[in-house]
């Protein structure tokens, strides 16, 4: 059998040892196509950046930055300003991040995307205020180990706790709000969030909710300890699925809306391709 490094025995910051670990994205990529998660997970095929990742990085930088300033300054002017040094810092650690945009083919190209991101951030500013907000956290590691010696991991994307104790987990989307499916999904990404939050700090979060900075909506809900019991539940089938998976080398390829921002559509047989050898197999 071909182990996988989600697979592979750790040991998570506590000591305990685990039989493997899933972080949210991972997850929500065996649900969307469980040959992605192979290929993402197991193959590590590389995958192009595309302008709109690469966006979503530059916009969520600025927003983290933005909450170093004094609360007087969080103003959406100072936020436009703080783009160029972002993306400086972005291009210093990763130079082929500018060969996303042909000045030969598209001499505007590289200007329109950093007016994107201008917008995005202009339309932060119309959904919070961010004058009146103190988060506790941004870019928050978190972790827990789950009786099925699972570890979930993952970073959240701002963490507020109300004077009362009351937990909020918010994630920024610099795209649009696509419905309520999408919204599903995105919300049972922040409930493990959740779960490991409640495993780690014994407090259920009174709230999740999903910045969309593309379309200027906020989304949010409050969830319940039944709710991420059976978000532990969803979590344990799905390690085992891909166990299964990983054991009889079975990857079904999950054919759906989501296919054509696929980068592996030459090697998925949905698509005529010729999916790959396992490594090592």
């Amino acid at each position: 059998m071909v182990t996988s490094p989600a697979e592979a025995l750790s040991t998570p910051a506590d000591g305990v040892e685990v039989l493997g670990s899933l972080s949210p994205s991972r997850a929500g990529d065996f649900l969307t196509c469980p040959l992605l998660y192979r290929f993402r997970t197991i193959d590590r095929l590389p995958e192009p950046t595309s302008p709109a990742a690469v966006r979503g990085t530059l916009v969520h930088k600025v927003l983290e930055q933005l909450f170093d300033l004094p609360a007087a300054e969080r103003r959406p002017e100072r936020a436009e300003l703080m783009l160029g040094p972002a993306w400086a810092e972005l291009l210093a650690a990763d130079p082929t991040l500018e060969e996303l945009f042909d000045d030969e083919a598209d001499p505007v190209a590289f200007t329109k995307w950093l007016g994107e991101s201008r917008r995005a951030l202009a339309t932060y500013f119309t959904l919070e205020d961010p004058t009146r907000l103190e988060p506790a956290e941004r870019e928050l590691y978190v972790e827990t180990v789950l009786d099925s010696k699972l570890l979930l991991r993952g970073f959240v994307d701002r963490l507020d706790i109300a004077p009362g104790g009351q937990i909020r987990v918010v994630d920024y989307k610099t795209g649009r709000a696509s419905g309520e499916g999408y919204e599903m999904k995105a919300f049972f990404q922040l409930k493990i969030y959740a779960l490991a939050l409640w495993r780690t700090r014994d407090v259920i979060p009174a709230r999740l909710q999903l910045v969309y900075l593309g379309s200027g909506h906020v989304i949010h809900y409050d969830p319940t300890e039944a709710d991420l019991l059976a978000t532990e539940r969803k979590v344990n089938a799905i390690w085992t699925a891909i166990r299964t998976a990983q054991e009889t080398g079975n990857w079904q390829a999950r054919k759906s809306r989501l296919c054509s921002w696929c980068s592996f559509q030459a090697l998925c047989p949905e698509y005529g391709g010729t999916t790959p050898p396992l490594p090592g197999g």
